[in-house]
């Protein structure tokens, strides 16, 4: 498809106080796009807005609070008149075994990136339908093959991946596209604080290449801009993840059976080990949880 101009256009960021999310903000801001940025740190999204090249503006939200969710549809229409484009790019990681695992931070794993991604299509779908306009749900390489130690989020990612291609076939003949955007380890707050884990450091360095490396954001966000421009139905922010769909069928055999000797050479160093949400975007997740809860 060819490119569509963002100047002018209307784009939602959630998740967009850090990483991929903020980058991206800066980006379409910096073709042109109007942004609406969602997240649950207002200071440091206050900060983000401050910094972009056009017109902003910023929501505090958790993307699973469908009623905070369709508030923040209401205004970000009031204040800009249209949406054109969603990212669905909030997301949370834990890592570790599961049978050890935080029954808490797992569940929020799914609860975080598979049903907030579809409370916020279920808030601006109306508005996109409007806009003939274009969601893109942010993937991962961890819907295109299951990795061991990261059962939360290979089925968050995997759930949400069949969710939005679904979705596409719903709402395509309504005007509103529909992408998934996949990433490989990316330089994020997310990743560095998964490696933080000393385990799970060693383990994905031991992945065979390309997969074992960690990869510049910058490249990757423009790979993802490249896609929003083109309304493509698959963003790939590293190169060789489009060769991967073409063998993923072998690959949840080929992991079951090379992650099993992975799992025996790690066993005792895995004996016990529990974890919360990773990086600073778990922790604030954390945090607005505690204080609601408060």
């Amino acid at each position: 498809m060819s490119k569509v101009s963002l100047e002018g256009q209307v784009a939602v960021v959630t998740g967009a106080a850090r990483g991929v999310g903020e980058l991206l903000a800066r980006k379409l801001s910096a073709r042109g796009a109007k942004v609406a940025l969602v997240g649950l740190e207002p200071d440091v999204l206050k900060q983000v807005s401050e910094r972009l090249h056009s017109d902003s503006d910023h929501w505090y939200a958790d993307v699973t609070d469908h009623e905070a969710m369709a508030r923040v549809a209401r205004e970000v229409k009031e204040r800009f008149g249209k949406v054109d484009i969603v990212v669905a790019n909030a997301g949370v990681a834990t890592g570790g075994p599961f049978v050890d695992s935080d029954p808490e931070a797992w569940r929020r794993v799914i609860e975080v990136n598979l049903i907030g991604s579809a409370v916020t299509a279920r808030a601006f779908l109306p508005v996109l339908m409007e806009s003939r306009g274009y969601l893109l749900q942010i993937a991962s390489l961890a819907a295109i093959t299951p990795a061991p130690m990261m059962t939360a989020y290979c089925a968050s990612k995997s759930g949400v991946e069949a969710y939005a291609h679904s979705l596409r076939a719903e709402v395509g003949y309504k005007g509103v596209r529909v992408g998934v955007g996949y990433l490989s380890w990316t330089d994020t707050d997310m990743v560095r604080g998964a490696d933080q884990d000393e385990v799970m450091r060693e383990l994905r360095q031991r992945l065979p290449w390309p997969s074992n490396k960690t990869y510049p954001l910058g490249p990757a966000v423009d790979r993802i801009v490249a896609g929003i421009e083109r309304r493509s139905s698959h963003v790939y922010g590293q190169w060789w993840l489009r060769g991967m769909q073409g063998v993923r069928g072998y690959l949840p055999g080929l992991i079951g059976t090379v992650g099993q000797r992975e799992m025996k050479r790690f066993g005792a160093r895995l004996e016990g080990m529990r974890s919360g949400l990773v990086g600073a975007g778990g922790a604030a997740d954390e945090e607005a949880r505690a204080t609601r809860r408060n």
